[in-house]
């Protein structure tokens, strides 16, 4: 029965929405090969952020801001909510037979699903809680997951399965909990954008087939270790100033550092984000696992590019878990004039 008698039938203002779950099924439809395992697996992690999202809106009234008074792996300084996100995750993900095994950025080793029943096709890897220190000061944070399909043939996931090229990803995204909470993912079929509405409770689709600009407005980087680069990175981002208009344009500086909001301002308006390596410390900071790989994944799907100064991103094969690298990623033209610097040196060394 329609709703306007005499009027051909039409849709309520406020009632049309596409949720994520409703998103990924239609397009699991276009794949009858297709089992579901990776749709609800994207859901669950849709669910854990959601669960993350809540408490760091209320991070203050709960009194989990500030440190945990303890180190994760990398020598970094694990804040509260690093430690929430973290088992969030890891409980989101742990007990549906899903997945084979899980490495995060938090912990030392790799994480094997609990229980004695089937062990999923996938393994995931995640920074929990990206840029958390931000959480002190009301800026934003993120999380960044990556899922590959596993190595091994039975039993729990092992290391072999979570140290892939990031090429071999069957799916990678973010979120990004700011003034509003956005999930962004690709599974090799264009990158969208949910974004959370708290009215409803669910992830509604708000940014289809994002597609990045080939050129960008923005720069992000920290400056701050300007003098610790190498001469190439240096003339590099002396373009970005504008001092080499005869090969590209001036940018505008932009940096608020965390990985997830600098990446998402610069896919969406277009731009460029690096985190070089410094003469004494050459690998730089970034994760390959849990930052670079699926954020490059997600770029190139948004028809941007990734890289190392030297090397395609999605081509590093990982010989750690906690392996670190150099970052160049963005808009397209912006990364390939970094990368062209960087070999001119080299070829001139």
């Amino acid at each position: 029965m329609s709703w306007f008698p005499n009027e051909r039938r039409r849709t309520l203002p406020g009632t049309s929405v596409i949720t994520i779950e409703r998103f990924i099924i239609e397009q699991e439809r276009r794949f009858p090969e297709a089992t579901g395992e990776l749709s609800n697996l994207l859901y669950d992690i849709a669910l854990g952020a959601k669960i993350i999202a809540a408490t760091v809106r209320r991070a203050g009234i709960l009194q989990i801001f500030g440190s945990a008074g303890q180190m994760n792996v990398s020598g970094e300084t694990q804040q509260r909510l690093d430690l929430f996100a973290n088992e969030a995750l890891k409980n989101a993900m742990g007990h549906t037979g899903r997945v084979c095994v899980m490495a995060s950025e938090e912990d030392e080793e790799v994480v094997t699903t609990e229980g004695d029943g089937p062990k999923g096709k996938y393994a995931v890897l995640f920074d929990p809680l990206d840029g958390s220190s931000n959480i002190d000061n009301n800026n934003p944070v993120g999380t960044i997951f990556s899922i590959y399909p596993r190595r091994t043939m039975e039993g729990n996931g092992t290391l072999e399965d979570v140290l892939q090229p990031g090429r071999d990803q069957v799916a990678a995204g973010y979120v990004m909990y700011g003034s509003s909470v956005m999930m962004v993912y690709s599974t090799g079929q264009g990158v969208h954008g949910f974004t959370l509405d708290p009215t409803i409770g669910e992830f509604v689709l708000s940014h289809p087939d994002i597609r990045t600009p080939e050129i960008g407005k923005y720069y992000s980087v920290n400056e701050s270790y300007f003098a610790r680069w190498s001469p190439a990175m240096k003339q590099a981002v002396r373009g970005f100033h504008g001092d080499l208009p005869e090969r590209i344009k001036g940018k505008n500086s932009r940096y608020i550092g965390a990985l997830v909001a600098d990446f998402h301002r610069n896919l969406i308006s277009g731009g460029i984000f690096l985190y070089p390596g410094e003469e004494s410390k050459p690998q730089g900071k970034l994760r390959l696992c849990y930052e670079a790989s699926p954020l490059a994944y997600i770029a190139e799907h948004a028809g941007g590019a990734a890289t190392d100064g030297s090397h395609r991103i999605l081509d590093i094969v990982p010989t750690a878990l906690h392996q670190r690298t150099p970052l160049v990623i963005g808009s397209r033209r912006d990364v390939e004039f970094v990368a062209e610097v960087l070999r001119e040196h080299q070829s001139s060394v």
